[in-house]
């Protein structure tokens, strides 16, 4: 079973920049992609960058220039770098883990940590 803990969410001020980070721990060896989400008050939850086990990345095109996904494999933790913060990227961001298990795939959720920002 695969556990993710979420940190650095906060509140910054249009322009600015913030961190997140993902632990993940337990049976992680079956993650072959570690994702964070975006859910704004009203709206479905949406992807919002990717990276896979071989370290592939994908963005959304809101965040493309802005945002950026890394991951550091010794620390089993993924990271979502996010700079130029637009109020528009005002939402509870979830961190996603895929596991594959033969054909199936099942999605792991952290807990979800608020970023807000100031116009």
């Amino acid at each position: 079973q695969v556990q993710l803990v979420e940190s650095g969410g906060g509140l910054v001020q249009a322009g600015g920049s913030l961190r997140l980070s993902c632990a993940a721990s337990g049976s992680i060896s079956s993650i072959n992609r570690m994702a964070w989400y975006c859910q704004a008050p009203g709206k479905p939850r949406e992807l919002v960058a990717a990276i896979t086990s071989g370290g592939s990345t994908s963005y959304a095109d809101s965040v493309k220039g802005r945002f950026t996904i890394s991951r550091d494999n010794g620390k089993n933790t993924v990271y979502l770098q996010m700079n130029s913060l637009k109020p528009e990227d005002t939402a509870v961001y979830y961190c996603n883990a895929r596991e594959a298990h033969g054909l199936a795939l099942y999605h792991i959720w952290g807990q979800g940590t608020q970023v807000t920002v100031s116009s």
